[in-house]
């Protein structure tokens, strides 16, 4: 069974009852990535798990709108408000940083439209309202990070992240977790289009940190550790789970050999014990992925961005076998609520059980460590 069909088989009992429903309108699902800008290469994988989306779910045709927001939430906002007021889509899927995501929440929020972020967009209270997730938050992903380096007896730390929201969750996360475990000795920030961390790398070399923690995303993810390794740091470096893509590697070539990070399993799916819950669904997903674009393309971005989709997905399925039509408030709602009733869901990256009181609903059972050996991901633990 190729990995098509075994999604789509997902919810066998939901499949067999949309089919002998009447059609009743297309789905229209409106999709916002970074195509271009710093962090076009998060947006590129988006766009290749995209291509391999099913164009029907039921006897309900889908169509799928994508749009650029060059990685400005200003670009995010107009592209949401134009999908809603003028696409009339059913859901948003995306976006893929948190700065364009919190930018999209109030608006999806405001008008009623489900959205299930790429991002680990951390929404509470009121404002979580219509706003989900596919990923882990960062909390979950520094964990196993501060686990680690206390495990390999690591007593300091320094960090060199983002001077944006990616970067500061991220400070925060470590600076949270790491009390009375690591001491944080040094600090330093720097823009995703920087030219240079020559002088931020210094500082924390001279800290004498144990190891590092780089809080970045992306190609520009790799300037740290290449700067840090050429100036001579020896000590361990751990990345985030934002970097999970074959373009840090092809940029930080050597320089990254041995970086340790956290990341959903669907990137190490084959090395992954017979005993892991997304195994199965995480090796149908790679097959083909890479049979659509290339040997070893797969990345956590385009895993996150398919499980969004199922999110989404077996919501609508719900919404369709209570006849509730598409293109209307009411289907929209119906999502909305059904999103709230995923229980127990196997996406590639994870297992999802979302609730009125989490709308990420990931088990952090799923996460895994891994490092970079012969410009390969393999896998820790």
């Amino acid at each position: 069974m190729t990995f098509r069909s075994c999604a789509l088989a997902g919810a066998a009992g939901l499949a067999a009852t949309l089919l002998s429903l009447p059609a009743m309108a297309d789905i229209t699902i409106g999709i916002i990535a970074s195509l271009t800008g710093p962090a076009a290469a998060l947006g590129a994988e988006t766009r290749k798990a995209v291509s391999l989306l099913p164009d029907r779910i039921g006897d309900e045709k889908v169509t799928y709108i994508l749009l650029d927001d060059a990685t400005d939430p200003t670009s995010a906002v107009k592209n949401v408000r134009k999908l809603i007021s003028e696409d009339k889509v059913d859901a948003l899927l995306g976006p893929n940083l948190i700065s364009t995501a919190v930018a999209m929440a109030d608006i999806a929020n405001a008008e009623m439209v489900p959205m299930v972020s790429v991002a680990p967009l951390d929404v509470g209270g009121d404002k979580r309202g219509y706003v989900f997730r596919s990923e882990p938050s960062a909390d979950l992903m520094v964990q196993r990070i501060v686990d680690d380096m206390v495990a390999g007896g690591a007593k300091t730390v320094g960090f060199i992240g983002f001077s944006d929201s990616w970067g500061e969750l991220l400070l925060k996360a470590l600076t949270r977790l790491a009390e009375n475990k690591l001491r944080i000795v040094a600090v330093e920030r720097y823009g995703r289009a920087d030219p240079s961390v020559q002088a931020q790398a210094l500082k924390v070399i001279a800290a004498k940190p144990d190891m590092v923690f780089i809080g970045a995303s992306g190609t520009p993810a790799a300037m740290p550790q290449i700067t840090l390794r050429e100036r001579g740091y020896k000590g361990r470096i751990y990345q985030s789970h934002g970097v999970t893509s074959k373009e840090f590697l092809r940029v930080g070539g050597k320089a990254v050999e041995g970086a340790v990070l956290p990341v959903g399993p669907v990137l190490v799916a084959e090395q992954l014990p017979d005993t892991h819950p997304a195994k199965t669904s995480g090796v149908a997903f790679v097959r083909e992925f890479e049979a659509r674009h290339g040997h070893d393309s797969r990345s956590t971005f385009a895993g996150a961005s398919w499980d969004a989709w199922l999110i989404l997905k077996t919501a609508m399925a719900g919404a369709l076998q209570d006849k509730i039509a598409p293109g209307t408030p009411a289907f929209r709602t119906a999502v909305r609520d059904r999103i709230e009733r995923t229980n127990g869901l196997t996406g590639t990256n994870g297992v999802y059980t979302i609730t009125a009181g989490d709308h990420a609903g990931y088990d952090p059972s799923a996460i895994v460590l891994v490092t970079v050996k012969d410009n390969q991901w393999r896998l820790v633990k």
